[in-house]
């Protein structure tokens, strides 16, 4: 069973915090889980249509560059704070960018009574987190680059930061062949079954010519 939980639900309240922080009435919690979603979904969005405006950049820099880790909410009576976690926040510093992505939030959210107040914050090493070594390899494979090359520079970026392991797995019609497989590559250790082993995970969903794939990351950063 160990392996077919989500590592980041099978350690929620030990090694894994939420990313949501208020509280509701019963009666009102699935409107609370949906405004989650929906400013969530609008961040996102924003990003991935003024990412496809500034496109004549390096492959490394375009592939992880404004790649959102996670976002965290946390809402009081008057004010609902958005903390934006992120890679490399080159777009979203310059001038008017959240003044905009705020507007966007408001249209989205229809909280007459509430006021958004959006803040930024850098990831101190990016290529520690699966969601950006996730979207380097979709850059990669979507430029043509062989899938086995591109999972194991994804395994060489994480040499850069202090992990103790890391496993990537990739499935689908790799290269185009017919016949969908899948293929994994690991380096170093992995206690999935260990609860106090923070493990960081992402699922990332690759669209290519040939069809989607699928794209699994486990780090496994420290013991506690």
């Amino acid at each position: 069973m160990g392996q077919k939980i989500n590592p980041l639900g099978f350690r929620l309240g030990t090694t894994q915090n939420h990313h949501s922080f208020w509280f509701a009435q019963p009666k009102n919690y699935s409107e609370g889980l949906q405004e989650d979603k929906k400013i969530r979904n609008c961040i996102k969005n924003y990003i991935q249509k003024n990412r496809k405006k500034g496109s004549n950049r390096k492959i490394e820099s375009d592939s992880s560059s404004e790649v959102i880790t996670h976002i965290e909410i946390q809402k009081e009576i008057d004010t609902i704070h958005v903390i934006i976690h992120i890679g490399f926040p080159n777009f979203l510093k310059k001038k008017g960018a959240i003044e905009e992505l705020e507007k966007d939030l408001q249209k989205e959210v229809n909280s007459v009574n509430q006021r958004l107040n959006i803040a930024i914050e850098k990831v101190k090493e990016p290529y520690r987190q699966p969601n950006i070594l996730a979207e380097y390899i979709a850059f990669q494979l979507k430029n043509r680059v062989s899938f086995r090359k591109a999972m194991k520079k994804a395994i060489e970026l994480t040499k850069k930061t202090d992990i103790k392991g890391v496993k990537i797995k990739i499935a689908g019609r790799l290269a185009g062949k017919e016949i969908a497989r899948a293929e994994c590559i690991k380096k170093g250790r992995l206690p999935l079954q260990t609860i106090r082993a923070k493990i960081d995970y992402c699922c990332y969903p690759i669209r290519t010519i040939y069809g989607v794939l699928g794209v699994k990351i486990w780090i496994f950063v420290e013991e506690e």
